[in-house]
């Protein structure tokens, strides 16, 4: 599985050729310099680094610069390492958007959006307690009873409760990829990613 570094621009929609209207996501896919190459001999694994979207050297710490320096590359602020899918890959050289092809589908795998502290019928989907009479009073969105009583006098572990909800790593699958724009360094893909804009993503293909 090869992929590249890319950076979420926004969302737009396309019309395809049966004048449907077809949303989509923007992505500044690379180019992604070609940092280290990992071997079984040396590491006991074999992959390869790359490093996306320039950095101020002033930000970067002493070692991470010896690596860049070592590299050849400016400093880069993501770094990502893929395991399969890049067998002829040299130290120095750049990975772009034509790795993909129009029509092919890849996985995309970004930060979703931090929603903060949520009760349980946003962050779980209940459905709360759902009656305003017999004293209820302020209970339509509440959890409702979490365990039972004196046995196990206790909690479960994993019991859906409020709590931070997004800013987890997600991953969506088979999303088919809609235009390739070489020139600009450009993938756009059908439907929705993960993440706000101009967070970064990894997009994934099957070799």
């Amino acid at each position: 599985m090869s992929g590249i570094i890319g950076k979420k621009i926004g969302m737009t929609s396309l019309f395809n050729e049966e004048g449907k209207n077809i949303p989509c996501t923007v992505i500044q896919a690379g180019p992604c310099s070609i940092l280290q190459v990992r071997t079984l001999e040396k590491d006991g694994y074999t992959a390869v680094q790359l490093g996306f979207d320039d950095k101020s050297e002033k930000n970067v710490g002493k070692a991470l610069a010896g690596h860049f320096k070592k590299a050849g590359s400016a400093p880069k602020a993501k770094l990502v390492e893929f395991h399969d899918g890049f067998s002829d890959a040299k130290v120095g050289e750049e990975v772009k958007v034509d790795l993909f092809i129009e029509g092919e589908y890849v996985d995309v795998t970004g930060t979703s959006k931090g929603k903060g502290f949520q009760g349980v019928v946003k962050r779980h989907g209940f459905g709360g307690v759902m009656q305003a009479t017999h004293g209820q009073h302020n209970r339509l969105r509440a959890p409702g009873s979490i365990g039972a009583g004196s046995d196990p006098s206790r909690v479960f572990k994993g019991m859906r409760m409020a709590g931070r909800m997004g800013g987890e790593q997600v991953t969506v699958q088979n999303l088919q990829v809609l235009k390739v724009d070489q020139e600009q360094n450009l993938l756009v893909v059908k439907g929705a990613v993960p993440g706000a804009k101009n967070s970064y993503v990894i997009i994934r293909k099957w070799n």
